[in-house]
């Protein structure tokens, strides 16, 4: 059968561009596993924060909002940068970075950590409260996004593991053990297997390494965790945390352990890492593991994602390296991804700049 578009990966990535696309042109989304979302955007802890990524991905995340909160995917919820004394100065570094974007942060000193965390311990010596953030719900935005996909005349082909990608006189010819299919254009947004997906069609790598973040649902003593408090994450990078109920939390290592794309799976060692720094942080203790897992999120090598044509290779269009802000700026990264392969019939997100993104900054 022969599209306009086929899109490599059915994630987040893919489904919102083709969402976007498929109003305007025959598209087609390629999906290797049975069903879309599963190795990354399945287990995702979304959660939507401007300061996330720096602020060059700051105006796609704002961007992102509305088709968020228009969609009813977002609950608020305040996020919250901690440090010891030592690391104080990366607190004051967050501000200045955002200073004028309009993304609103309040400095608090140890009694306003304890405020929101009841059993911060001493070696928080301050924070800085993000005053606009929420959760994500990533199944309902996904699920939107591939429906809206279907209505507008797109076809979704599940069980579809490329393993051939040709050129086919000006276009492309995409290839799985039993079917194929041909387009003017491919997008390559198979996150953790983006540069397999290029080397197949010998187009030159861009360095998308994915690497394992797990995360653990863990049982704490008492019943004093505000079910509503903050995400907690260490401005050094060390841990995160976030509230899921009276006395359970969500626990993290912040883990980007280098792993080969794959069905990622969480390690021992890194649950009891993630528990141990929780419990150095706050006096709560951990009373039970209830569940873990872990998954892939994948970076380019300046950890800016990468949207647009390939330089080397007419049609072969890049939506890979997201990181972990592939669920958050969704909506914007899909309309700008539309807007660079078909112009102006998709207009440009506001305030986004398409070449910090652009494949040919790695050339």
């Amino acid at each position: 059968m022969k599209f306009d578009v086929a899109i490599v990966g059915a994630g987040i990535a893919g489904a919102s561009v083709a969402a976007e696309l498929a109003p305007h042109c025959r598209v087609v989304l390629l999906e290797a596993e049975d069903m879309p979302g599963y190795h990354s955007t399945g287990r995702s802890a979304a959660f939507w924060h401007e300061t996330l990524g720096g602020p060059l991905i700051q105006p796609l995340t704002t961007a992102s909002r509305v088709a968020l909160e228009a969609g009813g995917f977002l609950k608020s919820r305040l996020s919250l940068n901690v440090a010891t004394t030592e690391d104080l100065p990366l607190l004051d570094r967050l501000e200045a970075s955002f200073a004028g974007t309009g993304v609103r942060l309040t400095r608090l000193d140890h009694a306003g950590v304890a405020a929101l965390v009841p059993r911060a311990t001493a070696i928080l010596a301050g924070g800085v409260v993000e005053e606009d953030c929420a959760d994500i719900d990533v199944a309902g935005l996904h699920a939107q996004m591939l429906a809206g996909f279907k209505r507008a005349g797109g076809i979704l082909k599940t069980d579809f593991r490329v393993d051939r990608i040709a050129r086919d006189g000006d276009g492309w010819l995409v290839a799985a053990a039993t079917e194929s299919v041909r387009a003017d254009v491919v997008v390559n947004a198979a996150g953790s297997w983006a540069d397999g997906v290029a080397a197949m069609a010998g187009i030159a790598p861009v360095g998308i390494a994915p690497k394992r973040r797990t995360i653990a649902q863990v049982r704490v003593d008492g019943d004093d965790v505000p079910p509503h408090g903050p995400l907690t994450i260490d401005i050094a990078g060390g841990y995160y945390f976030k509230p899921e109920g009276p006395n359970r939390v969500w626990v993290c290592p912040h883990d980007e352990t280098p792993v080969e794309a794959g069905d990622a799976a969480p390690e021992e060692l890194d649950v009891a890492i993630a528990i141990d720094r929780f419990e150095t942080v706050t006096s709560w203790r951990v009373v039970a593991v209830e569940r873990k897992w872990a998954g892939l999120r994948s970076f380019a090598p300046d950890r800016l994602p990468v949207y647009g044509f390939a330089p080397d290779a007419p049609g072969f269009f890049w939506c890979a390296g997201q990181g972990g802000v592939g669920i958050q700026t969704a909506p914007a990264a899909g309309a700008l991804c539309a807007h660079l392969i078909l112009g102006d019939r998709v207009e440009l997100p506001e305030g986004v700049d398409p070449q910090s993104f652009a494949s040919d900054r790695f050339a």
